[in-house]
């Protein structure tokens, strides 16, 4: 399972990018203007793309089909490598499709359901997008819902690839690899929180004190 960061502050994205472990970047119009309201989305955009490369969707905001595909041919026009994010609603499934034939990757965000993934998949989307947290905030079980969807698509042999949105703690990043998604894409805060454990602080610690304690043996 590839993990992305989820996020539009660029020096967390710089951070991250430069452990070396994530393979794409999401984001959305709530975190581009969670940095600033007055952001320039397009350079926001492409200065992402230039220090992660790999995935990165960019997010229409019409609702209607035309509109969609009008806003993905002007993003396309400025970003080739863009992966279009495309709404869970009908009129975004008829946009998925016609992007379907002109090779354009899409990502389907906003799903909650197996039907819907389903849905996704045979409009010919790239991506589904499963929010787990939201699921979770409701009383349903993200996980069990993510487990369902991944059985599915071994069973049915679906090329869509499954992304674990909505990550909100460690724990669903592990059950999203456990049910089969393909990526998960998690905030800053929780991907950092994942690297650690505190018996590998206690460790580094009595190393460091084991090796300083050799070296002054040494003088």
């Amino acid at each position: 399972m590839e993990l992305y960061l989820d996020t539009a502050n660029i020096e967390h994205i710089k951070e991250v990018a430069a452990l070396g472990f994530i393979s794409g970047v999401t984001t959305n119009p709530s975190l581009l203007a969670k940095e600033d309201p007055k952001i320039d989305i397009k350079k926001r955009i492409l200065e992402i793309h230039q220090l992660v490369g790999g995935h990165l969707s960019v997010e229409v905001n019409s609702l209607d089909t035309n509109g969609m595909l009008k806003e993905a041919d002007e993003i396309i026009s400025w970003f080739p490598e863009a992966t279009i994010k495309i709404p869970m609603i009908p009129a975004g499934l008829a946009a998925t499709k016609e992007l379907y034939k002109k090779d354009i990757p899409t990502n389907v965000t906003l799903i909650f359901s197996p039907t819907q993934a389903l849905a996704a998949a045979n409009a010919g989307a790239t991506y589904v997008s499963v929010f787990m947290g939201r699921l979770d905030d409701i009383a349903v079980d993200s996980y069990a819902v993510l487990n369902e969807i991944g059985e599915i698509w071994e069973k049915q042999c679906l090329d869509s690839s499954i992304i674990a949105a909505s990550i909100r703690h460690p724990l669903h990043i592990i059950q999203a690899a456990k049910a089969g998604a393909d990526i998960s894409t998690v905030p800053y805060k929780v991907l950092m929180q994942s690297l650690q454990h505190p018996l590998t602080d206690k460790g580094v610690d009595a190393f460091v004190a084991d090796y300083q304690k050799m070296m002054s043996m040494k003088k």
